[in-house]
């Protein structure tokens, strides 16, 4: 049995790993950089609040309702601006992603403005969220390993030529970011849940920022590097608490070391599978070889 305060930190852990999935998808099966997906998570938090809340609908729906709307309005953000490429699309999407959270901010009548969204039934407890990270981690897996995986590996390493080949990239680009979306909706329900009130400033650039910075430091590409970084990013800052004016500067710290000594991420493009295991231990016994002879 856990205590209270290590069942918390598991729960936000796979609260926080389901966001890192979407963002994983979009920027590093998809190859587009993004900072608004926090906006997604707004979505699907203040749904899920207002069906529990308001309407009295039962936990399960409300958070795939949350997911649902979040996936829509991601798939509609996206018809228009996925024309945009590039550093392009990044400026877009972090205006997109501020603007949603205005919209919640001053929606004082739906959302309760930035005072707050209280009250929220505490139906995110370690086993559910858990329970979603499965689910969710096993669908990624299947979803990247199928064709439409191929398509946006196509997309990421070459845009023009996957357009050459046939592959439809816009239409792509826009279900690899509504898929993405649904991930960071139910994760932003599952957080709703968890700390049963909410704030639109819990959603700002910063948990955008957050999101990227963990795919990036596990390594753009891999399901495994994703789940990893967002594990070590997440108990390094837990772990650091008690020195709070000091836990971001070691967070910095860090990703800052990660990126210098290994650019790709602890994983780059690598799973962790037993292939990955049985090359690591061949590497390092031929390493081993070389030093005694």
């Amino acid at each position: 049995m856990m205590g209270g305060y290590a069942s918390g930190i598991v729960t936000l852990l796979a609260v926080n790993c389901i966001a890192a999935l979407g963002i994983c998808l979009f920027t590093g099966f998809t190859g587009i950089f993004t900072l608004g997906h926090a906006g997604y998570m707004a979505i699907g938090a203040y749904t899920a609040a207002i069906f529990t809340v308001q309407y009295g609908i039962h936990w399960l729906p409300a958070i795939v309702a949350g997911g649902i709307l979040a996936m829509i309005c991601a798939y509609l953000i996206g018809l228009p601006t996925l024309k945009l490429v590039g550093d392009y699309y990044t400026i877009a999407s972090l205006g997109l992603g501020e603007a949603i959270r205005l919209i919640i901010e001053n929606w004082n009548s739906v959302t309760r403005g930035a005072r707050g969204y209280p009250g929220i039934d505490n139906f995110t407890t370690m086993p559910v969220a858990i329970g979603f990270l499965i689910v969710m981690s096993i669908g990624m897996f299947f979803l990247v390993n199928s064709n439409y995986g191929r398509a946006f590996k196509a997309c990421r390493d070459d845009y023009v030529a996957a357009s050459l080949l046939g592959i439809h990239t816009a239409r792509y680009r826009v279900l690899s970011l509504a898929i993405s979306g649904f991930y960071c909706g139910v994760s932003g329900a599952l957080l709703a849940g968890f700390m049963s009130f909410i704030q639109p400033v819990m959603f700002d650039m910063a948990k955008s920022t957050e999101l990227v910075s963990v795919v990036v430091f596990g390594g753009l590409g891999s399901i495994s590097g994703c789940l990893l970084g967002t594990a070590v990013l997440t108990l390094v800052t837990e772990y650091f608490r008690d020195i709070s004016q000091y836990r971001m500067l070691i967070y910095g710290l860090v990703l800052v070391l990660v990126m210098v000594l290994r650019p790709e991420g602890i994983m780059g493009t690598n799973e962790l599978s037993p292939r990955f295991f049985k090359r690591m231990l061949s590497r390092f016994g031929g390493g081993l070889k070389e030093k005694t002879e």
